[in-house]
């Protein structure tokens, strides 16, 4: 049924597709207009989940009309929740099962950049042709039936059923799916027959639409798993593993908990995604691994046996060679240095630490991370290399660290930017400036690496001014302290709540606060500005694409 689609794909005398950006725009088309938290909630005992559940029925019909209703059993899913990690968690063990061998796809979200980044073949983002081949058939057969009672999918549900057709026509020997948000009702739990679940670290996370505590929480999660199918977590609270175990029980089915990886046990391994939280994702990406392999029978020739300090030689390589962008990750800028005056280190060293934390606990694990390689990161120049004290590259550079922070509204900022300054004072750092800009991407429109950065002004910057309240009465509830001085001066075209100097700033966009970076460490050969880009995937995506042009 399916292979005739595939031949008529390929033939070369096809007319041409129409354009990426075309898809894009009508991608956008699917973007709901309803703002986040003003439906009905999710959670155990939560009104109004009788409409929801018609999304599922929905998506039913969905694959029904893309004739994928039998294939998605065939795709060998590894499906994985959670709040924290659950992206980490599938790159790991994608990665793991390409060294394994197998043909993998991976569907994650968000993205950052380009919507392409959701769909990996084989660990690299799918190609734009095949991208717009699959996006069109998949589009144009959802067009053609619609009916009253059929409409367009919303855009999540769209891309999930898009991955479901990537994923079949790629024919991937297994494909690693992450749910978007929640789990019992989430577009990717069509998925019937996964040969593993999982369910990464849990917390206080989209309360609004999965309930408003960690038991709820935890119930929405578990909501994945199925009868017959091994399911694994990490460690978790006891409220959130009570929850997870009742939902195993019901379904008599097996719930393991897999231990953070051990550090000190495997010190050769240094793990593709930075951060000390990030043993407890791969721990779990192995356990997932494992079982996948043995449930599908590819354990041929694979020793899987983990003794004191040694992993499989595949496990040892997936784990050292996943990436993920956005997630603890650390970009040199070299804009201000690609003249000669590079070689003469006559600029400063400007250096971009991005993670997309947003929850309060992942802003603790943010924080941390920040904290040691921010500290660690004054041994090295803007090209990685180490510095030597008296050799041609001089002494140190004058460190200060930046803040450039954006959160949603529906975040609560008064709880983040404590757990963040708390966290980095307690390891001795300190930021000599914040910056509050709102982000380019719009939550309208679907962008792509090549969509033109809007260069005008936001109109509306409350909730940025917000944002720098909360930061004055933080900073100045606390003992005064020379880190916080202004770092040089005031930025082009600041906007600012009052005219005293403060201890941040707000600034109305994201180009101009780069430039004013970029300025600053051009007239001060001795400055190196570390800035911790943070609060929101959108604004982490933003910075890197502009990085990028």
């Amino acid at each position: 049924m399916g292979s005739n689609r595939v031949e008529q794909a390929e033939v070369c005398d096809s007319p041409p597709l129409p354009s990426y950006e075309t898809a894009m725009e009508a991608l956008s088309s699917l973007i709901s207009r309803r703002r986040r938290g003003s439906g009905s909630k999710l959670g155990n005992g939560s009104p109004q989940a009788g409409p929801v559940n018609s999304k599922l029925q929905l998506m039913e019909k969905y694959l029904k009309i893309l004739e994928l209703e039998d294939s998605i059993d065939g795709l060998n899913i590894i499906h994985v929740a959670g709040t924290k990690g659950k992206g980490s968690t599938c790159t790991f063990s994608e990665a793991i099962l390409r060294a394994c061998g197998l043909r993998t796809g991976l569907f994650t979200s968000p993205h950052l950049i380009d919507v392409r980044e959701r769909y990996r073949i084989n660990g690299l983002d799918i190609s734009e042709d095949k991208f717009l081949q699959y996006f069109w058939d998949c589009w144009n057969k959802l067009k053609e039936n619609l009916t009253d009672d059929i409409p367009m999918p919303p855009l999540f549900q769209f891309l999930t059923l898009l991955a479901f057709q990537i994923f079949t026509f790629e024919k991937v020997d297994v494909a690693i799916v992450e749910v978007g948000l929640g789990g019992r009702l989430d577009s990717t739990n069509v998925i019937k027959k996964p040969i593993v679940c999982g369910v990464t670290s849990l917390g206080m996370d989209h309360m609004e639409i999965l309930g408003d505590t960690l038991g709820k929480i935890a119930s929405e999660k578990a909501g994945i798993f199925k009868a017959g199918v091994p399911a694994f977590t990490t460690p978790q609270p006891v409220d959130a593993m009570v929850a997870l175990q009742r939902r195993a029980s019901e379904l008599m089915i097996p719930l393991q908990v897999a231990m953070p990886l051990d550090p000190n046990r495997f010190a050769d391994l240094k793990l593709g995604l930075a951060g000390d939280h990030q043993y407890t994702n791969a721990g779990l990406a192995i356990s997932l691994c494992q079982c996948w392999i043995q449930r599908t029978g590819h354990s041929k020739g694979l020793d899987l046996t983990i003794q004191k300090g040694e992993l499989p030689t595949e496990f040892f390589k997936g784990l050292s060679v996943a990436n993920l962008n956005g997630r603890a990750q650390i970009v040199y800028d070299t804009s201000a240095n690609e003249s000669s005056e590079r070689k003469e280190r006559n600029s400063g060293d400007l250096i971009f630490f991005l993670d997309g934390a947003h929850s309060p606990e992942s802003m603790e694990v943010c924080a941390r991370w920040f904290s040691h390689v921010a500290k660690d990161e004054r041994k090295f120049g803007a090209d990685g290399m180490k510095e030597q004290v008296g050799k041609s590259n001089g002494p140190n550079k004058n460190l200060k660290n930046v803040l450039l922070f954006n959160c949603m509204e529906v975040r609560d900022p008064q709880v983040l930017l404590p757990r963040l300054v708390n966290t980095c004072a307690s390891n001795g750092v300190h930021f000599s400036k914040a910056f509050f800009v709102p982000s380019l991407s719009l939550y309208n429109k679907v962008g792509s690496s090549m969509s033109p950065v809007s260069s005008s002004m936001p109109t509306d910057l409350s909730w940025q001014f917000n944002l720098q309240r909360i930061w004055e009465k933080l900073i100045h509830g606390r003992e005064r302290s020379p880190s916080y001085d202004v770092l040089f001066g005031d930025p082009p075209q600041k906007c600012d709540s009052d005219s005293k100097a403060t201890a941040s700033a707000v600034i109305p966009t994201l180009p101009l606060t780069i430039r004013w970076l970029r300025e600053c460490i051009k007239q001060n050969p001795s400055l190196r500005i570390q800035v911790l880009v943070t609060g929101s995937l959108h604004l982490v995506g933003d910075v890197l694409k502009l990085l990028r042009r």
